[in-house]
């Protein structure tokens, strides 16, 4: 490391006290964007460029841009004192929209160009420069942000639309993708008409690969400049906000790519991600992993999670692959991994990272959620850090996915032999706070469409598709479904093109969207679906074991016994005229949802009116009701 005593200019333009060095090295500085990277300044009243980057192998940084004609020389920075391995300086007449490159000379062999870390902007791939910007921006999300605690929270519904912001909708002319503000225009109205309560946004982050769909990113702190400025995608975000839809980012500090312009071996030595690969590299996406035990990495991930909080009014985080964080051996072999100082596979350093993570969001963005993608039995993901969790509010259902899409690809006659695969999920279901996803997961790498795995003539695939959204509503837990999920895409998901709207010109596809957009209606105003989602008191059985005619009947309950619901759940073609089922409650029931309603391309079977209670004993119930159930399709009950 160079020794340049700078100390004049360095006090002199430096934006780091001695206060923020002491928290950066324990890995407690949780605002580091606002200290290193680029940041437009004034010193002495000449205006430029504070720079500060963290490079501690380096023998020496320069600057090199659009300003100095990428000429090495021009403009080098200076280490500070500290042993912090900060490199900073101040570059007089740079203007936002200048290009730039760190050149890092290190252990490389050769001096190598680097995208600053902390870039608010960078060019559109497939050029790799950063690009000086500001994070000015007059919100106009005041009455959301007020209100966000009570509309994000655990006892209110949420209902999340997962969008790919690249292929969602395209010019038809060009195939280009919608812009930031285009998609204000279209896709937030969109948003609000099909019921959803919240979007989640596939890795905005920018990244080299357009194929890795946002989860290799190099520019952990910019939105991707495919579609617009910082700017453009906070008026996203606020647009979303005024028409009172929350924003889920999806987050990965799991793995990050090995593009020579980004994080890998930055200084010349293995600074972001672990030396030995046996920790360091990932082998099912070819990527490095981060050295979750050194400080300052640990601080640059956590100052990440909390710029999107913070700077972009962003409402959530979806943690992507959690579960590859949290095991040592996750995807290794014996002899690939390395074990833990007690001998173990569990990552302590990940997760000590996590818990932190989610103790500073929750502390300091009110009304924020955090989600985590886990796909194990890990105890405590969605549960307080002070009770030894990892402090997360959510947790998907991948048990409760895999086993319904599992049961619905069988064929109706076959159902009656797997009643278990689709009860099963109650057993372990108050054990997290569980989100039920159906995600772009899904439908990729040959898995085909989910209409495509619904069984029997076209008919009985649209009423199983249904059936299928239906039953996910009615289940505890918050729902999320992929973009194209709402109109029955019938192709695999393909990130090169949009959705295949013109599906909505056939009365099957168009019977699909209504459903969608009446259940998620149906969802948000009865409170007995989302009052207690995470309670074993807001779900009851009235039967499950009628596996001969694979039907399923449950209440949800809320917190007014006058707000339940009864649910009954058809699995086969079979429609039943007088079905008699257990009851208590009100003396009549009425009919407020059928997914075999006409309206949404099913054969119309479902009650008129109301239905009156008989003292006719059944499943434990003193009175019971004598309903008409459709084929393949749920009918939901209110007490009148």
């Amino acid at each position: 490391m160079s020794t340049v005593n700078n100390d004049n200019l360095v006090k002199s333009h430096s934006l780091f006290t001695d206060f923020d060095i002491t928290l950066f090295k324990s890995g407690k500085h949780y605002r580091l964007y606002q200290k290193l990277g680029a940041h437009l300044s004034e010193v002495d009243g000449k205006k430029g460029v504070y720079f500060a980057v963290w490079a501690p192998s380096a023998s020496n940084v320069e600057v090199i841009g659009t300003f100095n004609d990428w000429k090495t020389g021009q403009h080098q920075l200076y280490v500070r004192w500290d042993e912090s391995g900060i490199w900073e300086g101040f570059v007089e007449g740079i203007e936002p929209g200048a290009n730039y490159k760190y050149m890092i000379y290190g252990n490389h062999g050769s001096p190598v160009e680097k995208g600053d870390p902390f870039a608010f902007l960078w060019e559109v791939p497939p050029k790799t420069a950063s690009v000086v910007w500001d994070l000015d921006y007059k919100w106009g999300d005041s009455k959301w942000m007020s209100e966000r605690a009570a509309k994000n929270n655990l006892k209110s519904p949420t209902s999340v639309y997962e969008v790919h912001l690249g292929s969602w909708k395209r010019h038809q002319d060009t195939g280009h993708s919608l812009s930031y503000r285009e998609m204000a225009d279209e896709l937030v109205p969109y948003v609000k008409e099909m019921g959803f309560t919240h979007i989640e946004l596939m890795p905005a982050m920018e990244h080299p690969f357009f194929g890795s769909w946002g989860y290799q990113i190099t520019g952990y702190f910019a939105p991707s400049s495919r579609y617009g400025t910082p700017q453009d995608f906070m008026y996203l975000i606020d647009c979303f906000h005024q028409a009172g839809i929350g924003v889920i980012l999806d987050w990965v500090p799991s793995h990050f790519p090995d593009d020579r312009h980004g994080l890998a071996e930055f200084d010349g030595s293995h600074l972001y991600e672990h030396a030995d690969p046996k920790k360091g590299f990932h082998p099912d996406w070819n990527s490095y992993i981060f050295n979750y035990g050194r400080n300052e990495v640990r601080a640059f991930l956590i100052s990440n999670a909390a710029f999107w909080l913070d700077y972009f009014h962003a409402d959530g985080l979806r943690v992507d692959a959690v579960a590859s964080m949290l095991y040592l051996d996750y995807s290794r072999g014996e002899g690939q991994w390395i074990p833990n100082e007690h001998g173990g596979r569990e990552n302590i350093e990940a997760i000590s990272l996590l818990k932190e993570m989610n103790v500073e969001a929750y502390g300091s963005f009110e009304g924020v959620q955090t989600i985590a993608e886990e796909s194990t039995a890990w105890p405590g993901v969605s549960r307080p850090v002070e009770t030894g969790g990892l402090g997360f509010g959510m947790k998907w259902m991948m048990g409760w996915m895999h086993d319904t899409l599992e049961y619905f690809k069988k064929d109706p006659v076959y159902r009656k032999f797997h009643q278990n695969d689709i009860t099963f999920s109650l057993v372990y279901g108050f054990s997290e706070n569980f989100m039920l996803p159906l995600s772009h997961d899904e439908v990729v790498h040959g898995k085909g469409s989910l209409l495509g795995r619904m069984p029997g003539d076209e008919w009985q695939r649209f009423a199983n598709y249904r059936l299928l959204f239906a039953y996910m509503y009615t289940h505890p837990g918050t729902k999320l479904m992929f973009m194209g999920s709402e109109i029955a895409q019938s192709s695999e998901w393909n990130h090169d093109h949009q959705l295949d709207w013109h599906l909505l010109q056939y009365p099957l596809h168009r019977g699909v969207a209504s459903c969608i957009k009446v259940i998620n209606h149906l969802y948000q105003s009865q409170p007995a679906l989302y009052q207690k989602s995470f309670e074993p008191e807001g779900f009851e059985w009235i039967d499950m074991g009628d596996s001969q005619n694979s039907i399923l009947t449950y209440m949800r309950k809320g917190n007014d016994e006058k707000e339940n619901l009864l649910i009954v759940a058809n699995f086969t073609p079979q429609a039943h005229k007088e079905y008699q089922v257990g009851i208590y409650g009100a003396e009549k029931w009425k009919e407020v949802f059928n997914s075999n309603d006409s309206e949404f391309g099913g054969s119309g079977t479902h009650m008129n009116g109301t239905v009156q209670r008989l003292k006719e004993k059944k499943h434990g119930k003193d009175y019971s009701l004598k309903l008409q159930i459709p084929p393949l399709g749920i009918t939901v009950l209110k007490g009148v």
